[in-house]
């Protein structure tokens, strides 16, 4: 009898294990899916934010006439032009791109709800995804000043870094190289944060220079004039040489910032590593926004302009989401330099 018994709770405790495995093997493969789907939805907001960029550059924005979503009052583009085809893939991008983004918003929420940040992100995407197809609409449709579709990339902006930010959580990258363990000033975190909302007025500067058709105003760098460096003569200028001096204060701080991670930071690779790359993607977006008036704008510069401050966007949200999380310490004259500190 005891023989059957032990028998019978083997055969049960066999078939327990194997429905464990099962069920683990489930949820491995729904996280390794909702990792893809992360990937491909950041991927698509990249294209979005691209096309978009491509669509203003071209002068594609009415390439369908204003009619939205119809382009001409047809599915299809009729008449084929560049312009309409342009248009026309811009706005198809942004259709499988926000149907992507709900669906990441959603996964994120039941799966991922439990860190503090994914509710928070995933209503963000998805605002700033309705209010950035809102704009287009309405510039399609009604028309719109220059002052409001300079917001248009900026919200696009927004939606993707939040994409990014859950993309980057559902791959657990906001717990690596020991974020869970840094130990930052104040003044760290504050910088952090400052040049981060600056990084967006300084999107919108620029935005706003190519809506108002200003970026060939100054055909000079770093001046308007190089020959005669006095201050601008008409409003399209002052916005042109008011975006190359905000331009020139991120670079400078940005610049301060990786300074100071690079000398107190060694030994936390995030901050470390996060401000140098910030520093590439700020000198690459330097260099190409000089390219584009070198060149009179070169639609391989002006997109890769819009690229590098994408990316950069990117990453500075990335430090804020980990910053967040850090223990803060006031730094006084006697305490010791941060690359000596240790966490207990």
């Amino acid at each position: 009898m005891n023989g059957c018994n032990n028998a019978g709770l083997y055969v049960a405790f066999a078939a327990a294990d194997t429905c464990l495995q099962m069920r683990l093997k489930k949820v491995e493969q729904l996280r390794t899916t909702l990792k893809w789907l992360g990937v491909v939805t950041t991927l698509s907001m990249m294209v979005v934010l691209i096309g978009g960029a491509l669509v203003t550059n071209t002068g594609s924005s009415l390439g369908c006439g204003r009619q939205w979503p119809l382009c001409n009052g047809k599915i299809f583009p009729d008449p084929l032009t560049v312009e309409s085809l342009i248009e026309w893939l811009h706005r198809f991008c942004t259709g499988i791109a926000s149907f992507l983004v709900f669906a990441l918003a959603i996964w994120s929420w039941f799966a991922i709800g439990h860190k503090k940040e994914t509710k928070f992100l995933s209503i963000i995407s998805v605002i700033f995804l309705l209010l950035q197809a809102f704009l287009g609409m309405a510039a399609v449709v009604w028309g719109s000043s220059d002052l409001v579709m300079a917001l248009h990339f900026g919200v696009s902006l927004i939606s993707f870094a939040s994409v990014l930010m859950l993309t980057l959580m559902v791959f657990e990258w906001d717990q690596k190289f020991d974020a869970g363990r840094l130990v930052l000033e104040k003044s760290m975190k504050r910088h952090t944060i400052g040049v981060t909302v600056y990084s967006f007025i300084v999107v919108y500067t620029g935005a706003l220079v190519r809506h108002m058709n200003a970026s060939l105003v100054c055909r000079d760098f770093p001046f308007c004039v190089n020959s005669d460096p006095s201050l601008p003569g008409n409003r399209y200028e002052w916005v042109q040489m008011g975006h190359r001096t905000a331009a020139l204060l991120i670079f400078v701080w940005i610049a301060y910032i990786t300074f100071r991670a690079v000398r107190h930071y060694q030994n936390q690779r995030v901050i470390y590593w996060g401000w140098i790359i910030s520093f590439v993607l700020v000198c690459l977006q330097a260099v190409s926004g000089a390219m584009v008036v070198f060149t009179r704008m070169n639609l391989t510069f002006t997109l890769l302009h819009a690229f590098f401050i994408s990316c950069l966007f990117g990453v500075l949200c990335y430090l804020n989401l980990v910053v967040g999380r850090v223990k803060q310490f006031a730094k006084s004259k006697d305490s010791l330099p941060l690359k000596k500190a240790r966490v207990r």
